[in-house]
C-alpha cells in the first residue's frame, strides 16, 4: 500500500469558505489515501502576509492544489494523479 498524500489547509477562523472545505476534507478522509491538517495563518506572521485574505489554500504534497473553493471530484481527481 503507497503512503498517503499529504494535505495541508491553510486557514483562519471566522472564514466560512474554510470551514466548507475543511468539512469537505473530514468528509473524503474515510475513503483514505491521503491525511491532512489545517494550519491557521494568523497563528504565524509571515503565514499571514503570504497568504492575507487569500483562504483557504490546499496544498497536496507541497504543491497549491485549490484557492477559495474546492470540489469534492476535482480533489479527488488530483489526489489520484
Amino acid at each position: 500500500m503507497p503512503d498517503p498524500r499529504n494535505v495541508v489547509v491553510y486557514s483562519r477562523r471566522g472564514c466560512h469558505l474554510c470551514e466548507i472545505v475543511k468539512e469537505t476534507l473530514g468528509k473524503l478522509e474515510r475513503r483514505g489515501g491521503f491525511v491532512w491538517r489545517d494550519v491557521d495563518v494568523d497563528s504565524d506572521d509571515l503565514l499571514r502576509r503570504q497568504f492575507t485574505d487569500e483562504v483557504p489554500v490546499v496544498f497536496i504534497d507541497g504543491r497549491k492544489a485549490f484557492k477559495y473553493r474546492m470540489a469534492e471530484h476535482d480533489f479527488l481527481r488530483k489526489l489520484a494523479s
